[in-house]
């Protein structure tokens, strides 16, 4: 067990008999009344964000995780394909489970987070910049660095993302894989 004095981004804990990470918390100390944390939570399976409000103190139920490395191996049907970094144990795991699916490329490393307990396998996360090339973009002109404009540009992965107009095709760029965003050149 736990306080709301242990709460910090990315802890797992048991609410409502469900998992759930904490995404973000804020104490609270109102003039008039008692301390709370303010905390949105992000169920495990479905994914779903929720705002809730804890009593400062209250005990809470911590869930016993575990992070394990993998590497992408391939998809097959609607199921993707693991090997454990270590053990070369393959592993594999439904489409909903991976935080990002269309950022993933063949031989990228990845951390499948474990309910120790049970040891079932619960999300798939990407790390949180990839680097990937650009397949297919319009061609950028030169002098288009002024604005914040973005063109829509497809990656080796065959996602979409939107990148500044001075992108071209065959560039390595970085992408944030919990926005889906351009990030940066990937300078080489």
């Amino acid at each position: 067990m736990a306080t709301t004095a242990d709460f910090k981004n990315g802890l797992c804990i048991v609410y409502n008999n469900e998992l759930w990470t904490i995404v973000e918390f804020q104490h609270v100390k109102p003039g008039k009344g008692n301390t709370f944390v303010r905390t949105k939570i992000k169920h495990i399976k479905s994914g779903r964000v929720q705002e809730v409000r804890f009593d400062a103190g209250i005990k809470i139920e911590v869930a016993r995780v575990e992070r394990r490395p993998y590497t992408f191996s391939y998809k097959m049907g609607d199921n993707y394909v693991f090997m454990h970094a270590e053990t070369w144990e393959e592993l594999s795991i439904e489409e909903s489970m991976i935080n990002n699916p269309g950022l993933l490329k063949e031989g990228q490393g990845v951390e499948i987070m474990y309910h120790t307990e049970s040891d079932t396998p619960l999300t798939c996360e990407l790390p949180p910049f990839v680097d990937l090339e650009v397949v297919e973009a319009d061609p950028g002109i030169k002098g288009d660095t002024a604005t914040n404009s973005l063109k829509r540009a497809v990656v080796e992965t065959g996602a979409d993302v939107y990148v500044p107009l001075f992108i071209n095709v065959g560039e390595k760029i970085k992408v944030d894989t919990r926005t889906n965003k351009y990030s940066e050149r990937v300078k080489e």
